[in-house]
């Protein structure tokens, strides 16, 4: 473990909905088969924003894809009831001219003052890619993602920048304002189009919560990468959490979580989810294979929510000193950063927050952001806004 690298904790935000169930949005689900029985209202975003700011997740993750709304417009409305913030925004290379995608940053770090930071998805699911008027494949995919970061970055430090490569030609671009602090990049991906990009242009790479040895093995890998280039990389990792005062309390959440899943439902999700061409959703399905008999791949990780949800699919599920053993086992192999998330991502924000980082800061392995005090690690009566309690709590299929 690496004392000089403390533990960071961002949280997410469900712009497709929320619920006390597990909703099914993600990769490789088709646009509207997302949505919860808390709309993704920004009052209701807004909530979980600045709970989480409070609570001391230094920011969160907004999705993007056919089945949620747009984030760099969402996190663009949220960053002015925040304060400190940040929010990692998913951005498609491909979608978007590279020169407008660095103004669009820049423009977000200057009102935002530098809490951006960007999430690159290059897209694994070839019928989402070309509604999007995409048709490239993977490898063409992950080629063209390193052009398009070869722009952006040389934008943010350069004038009268020109280019000329395979996927895109620019010619005398210049930003109307740099940003101070070019915005640290995140990218996830298992194929093999990813170690090459990462290693020329990524500050934090994020992996999917597999068996330990997997990670380990994905670590390894890109950390080679990176050595060819001279860069370090950062590791993140991407999970769910169901943490209560007791193991057996959080066994029982993620047992109510799966009986309220219908069986037809995990049929046809993973039928949807078959289509993928992304290496990591293969992995997540093969964790489970449709079925819901040991879901428990390793302790204290659970890979039910991959049942029903596309991309990131496993919990950390405990008490709340067996989170944070397993997290400081994560952060043993050179994990850093945590963006977590769990159902209704406002209540479990806080039980998180007050059962766990707790204990991590006992033990000198995390501080909150703002050095303010943390919530206290019994668990008590959680806030909730009038709004929120007037939602229906029906099961999202």
């Amino acid at each position: 473990m690496n004392p000089s690298s403390p533990l960071q904790f961002l949280w997410f935000l469900p712009t497709y909905g929320d619920s006390r169930y597990i909703v099914g949005g993600g990769h490789g689900l088709p646009a509207g088969v997302a949505g919860g029985a808390r709309p993704a209202t920004l009052d209701y975003l807004g909530q979980i924003a600045r709970s989480a700011e409070q609570l001391g997740y230094v920011g969160a993750l907004t999705p993007t894809g056919a089945w949620c709304e747009d984030a760099f417009i969402v996190d663009a409305m949220l960053a002015s009831v925040t304060k400190t913030f940040k929010f990692l925004v998913a951005l498609r290379p491909g979608l978007i001219s590279p020169t407008l995608a660095a103004q669009m940053a820049a423009s977000f770090q200057r009102y935002s003052n530098n809490r951006l930071l960007v999430n690159i998805v290059v897209g694994g699911e070839p019928h989402e890619q070309r509604a999007y008027a995409d048709f490239s494949d993977k490898a063409e995919r992950y080629e063209r993602a390193d052009e398009f970061l070869t722009i952006v970055r040389a934008l943010w430090r350069e004038t009268n920048y020109s280019f000329k490569g395979r996927f895109y030609q620019v010619e005398n671009a210049t930003l109307p304002s740099r940003p101070e602090v070019p915005p640290p990049l995140y990218i996830g991906g298992s194929s093999a189009g990813a170690g090459p990009v990462t290693a020329n242009h990524i500050d934090v790479y994020l992996t999917w919560g597999e068996p330990t040895p997997a990670v380990i093995a994905k670590i390894a890998s890109i950390r080679q990468h990176a050595a060819r280039t001279g860069r370090q990389v950062r590791f993140g990792i991407r999970l769910h959490v169901i943490t209560r005062d007791t193991s057996e309390a959080a066994w029982a959440e993620a047992s109510r979580l799966l009986t309220a899943i219908d069986p037809a439902t995990i049929q046809a999700v993973q039928a949807g989810l078959a289509r993928s061409e992304g290496e990591g959703q293969k992995r997540m399905l093969a964790l489970h294979n449709g079925s819901t008999a040991n879901l428990e791949i390793e302790p204290n990780l659970w890979a039910g929510f991959g049942l029903v949800r596309g991309g990131a699919g496993t919990a950390l599920v405990g008490s709340h000193r067996e989170i944070a053993d397993k997290i400081k086992a994560y952060h043993a192999i050179g994990i850093d950063e945590f963006v977590l998330s769990g159902v209704p991502h406002l209540e479990e924000a806080y039980w998180f927050a007050e059962g766990v980082l707790p204990l991590l800061k006992k033990e000198g392995l995390w501080s909150h952001p703002l050095g303010t005090t943390t919530p206290s690690s019994s668990h008590h009566d959680i806030p909730f806004s009038p709004a929120a309690t007037r939602q229906p709590l029906a099961a999202a299929n």
